[in-house]
């Protein structure tokens, strides 16, 4: 199998490149703000399968380029899918619980009706609707609140602020679950996989660690974790102005990923304590 990945800097990328016969592509041979030209990359290259882990990331900088960050998130991901459409092959790429507008406290199910709430959510949105118009083998896997030792992410600025500070305030009306980009990787080699053999399985899929916490409540493990003795206040959103609006309900529903692909919730506690032991095998 060979599998061609669009991205190479990214979390997932980057533990997606872990893997043989695994081939990440740069920006600089992949602009995903050329979505034609990204098209033109898999006809070229025919591999076995396409991995979309590339994206426009900049959640609240999305507000003003809304543009731009629908071309990388929504053009981009659709022109990749009708090009592996072409040479049925199957095509996997992340989406995000922001897809959703927050609201209740029921985790989200993969068929319920999306209502983006910021023009990210709506890039990622629209990705999904123009890779399920290409009508090829896809799987869309919707995730939360990705970390890894790579990149920046919420555990490295916890880890900064925390060696910092006595005390932080933190957002704790928001509630979802981190999930380890390289959980996410293994899901989308097997997903990839799986597809291979069974086009049948094409959908929306979710993946999100467990249990479910608050990001002040991820904040306090990641301490505790780390040995920091940084106390954590609980705050409201209302007291955390961003330009992008967030979701308050970031729960995922992850059951029928596991029926359909056996691929299970992963524990992001233990995924926190392999990416605190990269992290400190680096430093």
């Amino acid at each position: 199998m060979s599998i061609l990945v669009f991205g190479k800097t990214g979390q997932l990328a980057r533990e997606l490149a872990r893997h043989e016969a695994v081939s990440c592509l740069g920006r600089d041979q992949a602009d995903l703000s050329e979505p034609e030209a990204c098209a033109a990359v898999i006809r070229q290259a025919r591999p076995t399968v396409v991995i979309n882990a590339a994206a426009y990331t900049g959640v609240d900088k999305a507000e003003a380029e809304e543009t731009l960050a629908h071309v990388i998130n929504g053009e981009a991901p659709g022109a990749m899918a009708q090009a592996c459409a072409d040479l049925d092959i199957p095509f996997v790429t992340v989406s995000s619980d922001y897809v959703f507008d927050g609201n209740g406290s029921s985790p989200w199910r993969p068929d319920d009706t999306p209502a983006p709430v910021n023009a990210y959510g709506r890039s990622k949105l629209a990705g999904e609707e123009a890779v399920r118009a290409a009508g090829g083998s896809h799987a869309i896997l919707r995730c939360s609140w990705v970390v890894s030792c790579h990149g920046n992410n919420f555990v490295k600025t916890m880890l900064r602020l925390g060696a910092e500070r006595d005390q932080l305030t933190i957002v704790a009306d928001q509630i979802g679950a981190p999930t380890p980009a390289r959980d996410i990787a293994l899901a989308c080699l097997e997903i990839a996989q799986q597809l291979t053999a069974d086009p049948e399985k094409s959908g929306s899929y979710h993946l999100q660690g467990s249990p479910e916490v608050s990001w002040a409540g991820f904040a306090q493990e990641i301490f505790a974790q780390a040995g920091l003795a940084c106390a954590v206040t609980d705050i409201a959103t209302t007291d955390y102005p961003t330009p992008a609006p967030r979701p308050l309900n970031s729960r995922l529903d992850c059951t029928t990923l596991e029926t359909v692909f056996g691929i299970p919730q992963p524990d992001w506690r233990a995924g926190l304590r392999d990416i605190l032991k990269d992290l400190g095998e680096a430093s």
